[in-house]
């Protein structure tokens, strides 16, 4: 009775430390479109550094938002942030950083910086395909909402395929 009862607190201890990794440490995100082909593919599953730009401080009303340890985001960067309305993690490429201008379709667009605009540092993101031409622009992304880089590709396998098939072992492990 002693074994199972060692066991089951080692196994509640791992499972705890597991979801505290995950919380403020790395997390794994599954691609799902093309927007950023073909540095990610469908079936992606990356890895996101939390740490990589500072870890968030969600603060009540009175202190309000933080990063501990903040880093800047870097013109080029992959990023993973949190859709405002939804939640959603997604991912893009950093085109324009706070106080940059930009130029898209013969219009300028500033980038709000933290002098501009109360609410804070935003920066111009772009699901990036074959060119840098060919730009999909995602707009504006608060850094508030920034979870943190992409680091890797952990594995891949194609979402039509079965579990036994459709594994790309090219994309095992693939940093940026």
């Amino acid at each position: 009775m002693r074994r199972l009862t060692l066991f089951a607190i080692h196994f509640l201890l791992a499972i705890v430390l597991m979801l505290v990794f995950r919380a403020v440490g790395m997390t794994v995100c599954t691609v799902d479109g093309n927007a950023l082909s073909p540095t990610f593919l469908p079936g992606d599953r990356v890895l996101v550094n939390r740490w990589s730009y500072g870890l968030r401080v969600a603060g009540s009303r009175l202190f309000g938002y933080g990063r501990l340890w903040r880093q800047k985001v870097e013109r080029g960067d992959l990023v993973a942030f949190e859709h405002p309305q939804t939640g959603e993690m997604l991912l893009c490429r950093c085109k324009g950083l706070p106080g940059d201008t930009l130029q898209t379709d013969g219009k300028k667009i500033v980038v709000p910086s933290l002098k501009d605009c109360a609410d804070g540092d935003y920066y111009w993101m772009e699901s990036a395909a074959k060119s840098p031409t060919n730009c999909s622009p995602l707009g504006f992304v608060a850094e508030e909402q920034i979870v943190g880089r992409v680091v890797m590709v952990v594995y891949s396998h194609h979402p039509d395929s079965s579990l036994w098939s459709g594994w790309r072992s090219n994309r095992f492990l693939k940093s940026f």
